[in-house]
């Protein structure tokens, strides 16, 4: 029985075209729920860059990057297969959070039991401007749509001023880019799917490259949060964190 599963394990990782070794090395830090953590515990309209400094960066697994109103920090490991990072811009007059996001992709994620168990994450929340919420839209759907839109926008310009500083920021903003824009063409298409970016569940998409995906976004007050789950934490909404790799 043993040398069943051992055989059916070897073939799994060759489908996956994953290295056995990556299923059996042991777990080592940073895990999941550490990478997250900068992200949760700001707060905006209420945390500074002093606050921000203290948690944002991990100098024994991540670069650091600022620009004036901007602060990244970026990390990888599993031989580049593995990059995380986590962004946030400030307001420039009242020097609070205005805009954070965390991004992971992995496309090593040890899963024995789901086909393919590469993942990406994507947690946004951002103070929306006065503009876009005072805007007179022709329905709901169209509010929804042009929303997402701007955070699009609000990402790019955040990831352009450190870019120039971290290349492999640039590579999360690429991909953050073509998993929104890839919602935002479906969504011209057929606007009336907005009305499912409030849903339990999310708004479900295919991603060129890792599969199955689905968004969620929800508004309250001035406040947008955008969640995408990709891959192998599809519906996974609620605290995706607690997983380890």
């Amino acid at each position: 029985m043993r040398v069943i599963k051992l055989l059916a394990i070897i073939c799994l990782c060759a489908l996956c075209s994953c290295s056995i070794g990556d299923y059996f090395e042991p777990l080592v830090p940073p895990y999941d729920k550490e990478l997250s953590a900068s992200y949760r515990q700001t707060k905006l309209k209420e945390s500074n860059s002093a606050d921000v400094l203290t948690t944002i960066h991990k100098p024994e697994y991540e670069m650091l990057s600022q620009s004036k109103s901007v602060i990244a920090s970026i990390g990888q490991k599993k031989k580049g297969h593995k990059i995380w990072c986590n962004i946030v811009a400030f307001d420039e007059n009242e020097l609070t959070a205005k805009r954070k996001c965390f991004f992971l992709v992995d496309e090593k994620a040890k899963n024995l039991l789901i086909w393919p168990g590469r993942r990406l994450i994507f947690d946004s929340e951002m103070v929306l401007e006065t503009e876009v919420l005072d805007e007179p839209y022709a329905n709901e759907n169209a509010r929804r749509i042009a929303i997402l839109r701007r955070v699009l926008e609000n990402i790019r310009g955040d990831v352009d001023e450190v870019a120039t500083d971290n290349k492999m920021i640039g590579v999360c903003g690429m991909l953050i880019n073509q998993t929104l824009e890839t919602v935002l063409q479906k969504l011209d298409e057929s606007p009336v799917l907005a009305s499912k970016l409030s849903d339990a569940d999310g708004f479900g998409f295919d991603h060129i490259t890792l599969g199955k995906g689905n968004i969620t976004m929800s508004v309250t007050d001035d406040i947008v949060n955008v969640k995408v789950r990709l891959g192998s934490l599809v519906w996974k909404f609620e605290d995706p964190f607690v997983l380890e790799e």
